[in-house]
């Protein structure tokens, strides 16, 4: 398979653009939207969108989504180096192979989850619910996660929020939002049940 000028470029300079914005969401954006930039589901709903405003086939929107965020795992830890002084060698520390790994799965999946809701057939729909899934999934992990305090209840929020906003954004029709949003049940537990399995607590 070639992969064509257009994922070769477009795919790692994203990612770098994603990586470095990150971390700069993450140092001055304040509580509870700051949470955002250190979300597996954001980096997730990226990959998902940078494939459905492609035009991409399956096997180069897949490529073009694990390379988007692979390099965005290095670029966020370059861009700590040099803007928090943090050291070099967290670059390709453990925690920085691990994201790697995650982004590899995300970007199978919703790399091709992209592709599919672009395309008009019985699948689209439960491909458009996938970025409600992963955010609400995400957010029902912080929920269980808050026991006696409400620390996190506003990131949660945020997270639903954006949930449902997404979806209203990406689908072409009033009746396919309303599929996709109904599939997204079903596919927030699968995504919950995922995150526990990956260690996420």
């Amino acid at each position: 398979m070639k992969v064509n000028n257009s994922v070769a470029l477009i795919a790692p300079g994203a990612g770098v653009v994603l990586g470095v914005l990150d971390f700069v969401w993450i140092a001055y954006v304040p509580s509870p939207f700051g949470g955002l930039g250190n979300s597996i589901a954001v980096w997730a709903v990226a990959a998902f969108l940078l494939t459905l405003s492609s035009r991409w086939d399956l096997p180069r929107a897949v490529v073009a989504a694990v390379v988007f965020l692979i390099v965005a795992v290095p670029s966020y830890y370059v861009a700590a180096a040099l803007i928090q002084h943090d050291d070099w060698s967290i670059i390709y520390s453990g925690p920085a192979l691990l994201w790697m790994g995650f982004g590899v799965i995300a970007g199978v999946v919703f790399g091709a989850g992209g592709v599919i809701a672009r395309t008009p057939t019985r699948w689209q729909a439960p491909a458009l619910a996938l970025p409600a899934a992963v955010l609400a999934a995400e957010a029902v992990l912080q929920l269980s996660r808050l026991g006696k305090s409400t620390a996190g209840l506003g990131y949660a929020a945020v997270l639903l929020i954006l949930a449902v906003a997404v979806t209203l954004v990406v689908a072409p029709s009033w009746r396919t939002r309303g599929l996709a949003l109904a599939y997204a049940l079903p596919l927030t537990a699968v995504g919950y049940l995922m995150l526990l399995a990956s260690g996420f607590r």
